[in-house]
């Protein structure tokens, strides 16, 4: 392993725990435990799942632009945020392609937290930075300075409860607050990347082994890399390289309901506007495998005879035990319509179905 990878402040629990440490963005992280993907999978769906998602960035906007500065990078609308809410947004090209999709966060009146993906943090940076003097406003990299842990589950919030001062009943989906867990000072925030009712806790990161080490001890199953994927997928939630990028738009990922025009200018507009008059010449689609078969990135898709794509994301979806996948098809392919996934020189059968994948999940909007 490259020794030049960024560690985040639970590597040694990591290792503790036997981890499998692959690098991730820049990072040294586990892609599973002791006990593999899978059981680690079903803990989440059945029970709840530790995850460590310290490589994530954190961006800080506050001033008296801070909502002007916000809503004009942003694809969404942060003036319906009250303090103590958050939103799924996205940052854009001026050609409408995906900078990133990212979490905003409203801290206070004049004051929003932006959670950025790993991967792109020094690009968002940059990307942030070419208009940040458009208003004034401070822009900070919390990154480095604090961690951030997923309890994921339908037994997350019975677990967390005994750690925190917190009611946990009064935190929203999409909300969040400040309280102790495990005596730690935590922004807990009722989102997740799983499909399961959970939390996200944002801490110093120097209490991040603490707070982790007892959620372990009320019951939590650590959870790696590899789990996380499995379960974001069977719920199609979007990840950032394999079904978004720079060359694709919200509107073709499906994502149009997190672009919101009639709230002024933001970077992309135009020609998202422009984009949405004309109609999308391909969609994101999730299909579903009719055959035994593992659809992996970067299989190509046939449809109507033709190869027009290839698998953007892929797997056996542990809870359902058919094969899943999403993957840009031309717009007139309907749901229903006939696909076939190409598998070392064998065309598997599929069909295009409406996400999510699993439906059976914990999560009450």
């Amino acid at each position: 392993m490259k020794e030049d990878l960024k560690k985040t402040p639970l590597f040694a629990d990591h290792v503790r725990l036997e981890g499998k440490i692959v690098p991730f963005a820049g990072y040294a992280m586990p892609v599973q435990y002791r006990d593999g993907i899978r059981a680690e999978h079903q803990a989440v769906r059945e029970s709840a799942g530790l995850f460590d998602v310290s490589h994530m960035g954190e961006f800080r906007i506050a001033g008296p632009d801070a909502m002007a500065c916000v809503s004009y990078a942003t694809t969404n609308d942060p003036q319906v945020l009250a303090v103590g809410e958050a939103q799924y947004s996205a940052l854009c090209h001026e050609d409408g392609g995906v900078v990133d999709d990212l979490l905003v966060y409203r801290m206070g009146e004049e004051n929003f937290r932006l959670v950025v993906n790993a991967a792109n943090i020094e690009k968002d940076w940059n990307h942030i930075s070419s208009f940040i003097a458009q208003f004034d406003v401070s822009l900070d990299d919390e990154s480095d300075a604090l961690a951030l842990l997923a309890l994921q589950g339908p037994q997350a919030a019975s677990m967390l409860a005994g750690l925190t001062n917190q009611d946990l009943d009064a935190i929203a989906y999409y909300a969040f607050a400040e309280g102790e867990v495990a005596s730690a000072l935590c922004l807990i925030s009722r989102t997740g990347y799983t499909g399961e009712d959970g939390f996200e806790l944002y801490l110093p990161a120097q209490d991040a082994p603490l707070v982790w080490r007892a959620l372990e001890e009320v019951g939590a199953t650590p959870a790696g890399l590899g789990a996380r994927d499995s379960l974001r997928l069977e719920m199609g939630y979007a990840l950032y390289g394999n079904d978004i990028d720079d060359d694709t738009t919200a509107l073709e990922a499906g994502l149009g309901w997190l672009v919101k025009f009639d709230t002024g200018e933001f970077v992309g507009s135009q020609a998202l506007a422009a984009q949405k008059a004309a109609g999308v010449d391909r969609r994101l689609r999730a299909i579903q495998l009719l055959e035994k078969g593992f659809p992996r990135p970067g299989y190509d898709l046939r449809w109507d005879g033709e190869v027009v794509g290839r698998v953007r994301s892929g797997t056996v979806s542990p809870s359902l035990g058919y094969g899943i996948a999403t993957g840009y098809l031309p717009s007139k392919a309907g749901l229903g319509d006939s696909v076939e996934v190409v598998i070392r020189d064998r065309s598997i059968p599929g069909k295009i179905v409406r996400p999510p994948f699993y439906t059976e999940g914990s999560l009450k909007r």
